[in-house]
């Protein structure tokens, strides 16, 4: 083992890519760190018939910091020293009889950071959020019950059809009070939740609770997204209602937050997480370290600068868009963006995303390639995206500014434009 000393935050968040660190006040805690950012608390141990075992405590994070990962291994080691295996325990309670128990499962090892996504890395907040919630509202209320075992094919179609038809479509409490959430069905949420329940029960496979993956060779219908852009209408209609959510008492970075997603096509919650040391004014570049498809360096157009500018800077500010009270990130944007484009009646599938896919198409409408928007939007359709934006910093520059441009006309904001000049190659 590596030099023993008391594990505490300091030495928790030094540690560096595949590398371990254990504990001087109780023998076999200890802390590792992957490939991934993620450290998880581990516990090496003697069982009474002297076999070593290693048990894995948690994920760094609530609910586990150093101490508390330090008092749970103490509990273990002295189940252990009364002749109990807590590692085989553990391994026991995997095998889960009915799917409810299995999904349980399968969402314990998620939010522990156990399960890594293509980008062998843990599942960000947001889709734990949605998992959870198809998992809550149409697996089990569906599935729950069945034997793992005996799930067949033709009982996931079955399941399929029955969330298309909206069977599971209803109102649920949610953790709020007086909280409530609308459960839709329809092809695109049975399509989405038929891929998780794939991923489940290929867990299932992995941990030996049944020989083969049910949802293998299930036909999905396509998940009924809409591509969705502005009109030139609709992006009159935006820049009225921005102008007049300006004007009125509006949240002002909530305004300025979605300003500056129809001048981007950024994600919103990428907006929305924009801290200000991500932010070069002057190269006129932000550098996000976690998107949803990893570290992303995006041009901002002298439009898009400009929002930022004027909203200012205080002191003691991290967030560009900060909430209108606490910390964190604005959590309430979605209904401050409902009532924005209620200032302009914009139609109700107006949502910010759509923002994203009309800077995406506008793009393309003055002639910009794939490769190039894909660079301005944060797509990892191209393996040269991250390159691209290294390499023609220039062009990406005079692309940002005019497709930004031409969104400000359409909204009825003409703005003077400033001439980037391109390199010449060689």
């Amino acid at each position: 083992m590596a030099e023993r000393k008391r594990i505490g935050l300091r030495e928790v968040r030094a540690l560096g890519p595949n590398q371990e660190i254990w504990d001087a006040a109780v023998p076999g805690f200890g802390a590792r760190r992957q490939r991934s950012p993620a450290v998880a608390y581990v516990l090496m141990f003697r069982t009474s018939e002297g076999r070593t075992r290693r048990y894995t405590i948690g994920r760094h994070g609530a609910p586990w910091t150093p101490d508390t990962a330090r008092e749970e291994a103490r509990r273990l080691l002295g189940e252990a020293v009364t002749g109990a295996d807590p590692a085989a325990d553990k391994q026991s309670k995997r095998r889960a009889e009915t799917v409810a128990e299995l999904c349980d499962l399968y969402w314990s090892d998620a939010e522990a950071g156990r399960l890594l996504t293509r980008r062998k890395a843990p599942k960000k907040a947001s889709t734990l959020l949605s998992d959870k919630g198809r998992i809550e509202k149409h697996v089990k209320p569906l599935l729950g019950r069945m034997k793992v075992a005996a799930v067949t094919r033709e009982d996931v179609e079955d399941f399929m059809h029955a969330v298309a038809a909206g069977k599971t479509a209803g109102r649920a409490k949610t953790a709020k009070k007086r909280g409530l959430s609308n459960v839709r069905g329809g092809v695109g949420t049975a399509s989405r939740t038929v891929g998780l329940l794939g991923a489940i029960f290929s867990y299932a496979v992995r941990h030996r609770m049944r020989a083969d993956n049910p949802v293998h060779g299930v036909m999905r219908p396509a998940d009924g997204k809409r591509e969705r852009r502005l009109s030139d209408d609709e992006y009159g209609v935006l820049g009225r209602a921005l102008r007049r959510a300006e004007a009125e008492t509006v949240w002002p970075a909530a305004v300025a937050a979605a300003r500056f997603l129809v001048l981007t096509g950024w994600r919103s919650g990428e907006a929305l997480g924009l801290r200000w040391a991500d932010v070069d004014l002057t190269r006129r570049t932000a550098t996000l370290a976690d998107t949803k498809t990893g570290r992303s360096m995006r041009p901002l157009s002298h439009t898009a600068c400009d929002v930022l500018r004027a909203l200012g800077r205080s002191a003691d500010a991290a967030l560009v868009f900060p909430p209108t009270r606490g910390e964190g990130t604005m959590t309430g944007f979605r209904k401050l963006w409902d009532r924005i484009a209620g200032l302009g009646d914009l139609p109700a599938d107006v949502t910010p995303h759509v923002l994203r896919h009309s800077f995406a198409s506008l793009a393309g409408d003055i002639g910009y390639s794939e490769p190039t928007i894909a660079a301005l939007i944060g797509h990892r359709g191209h393996t040269i995206t991250s390159r691209y934006v290294h390499s023609a910093d220039a062009v990406l520059l005079a692309a940002a500014d005019a497709v930004a441009a031409e969104t400000a006309n359409r909204m009825g904001e003409t703005r003077s434009a400033e001439v980037v000049p391109l390199r010449a190659n060689g």
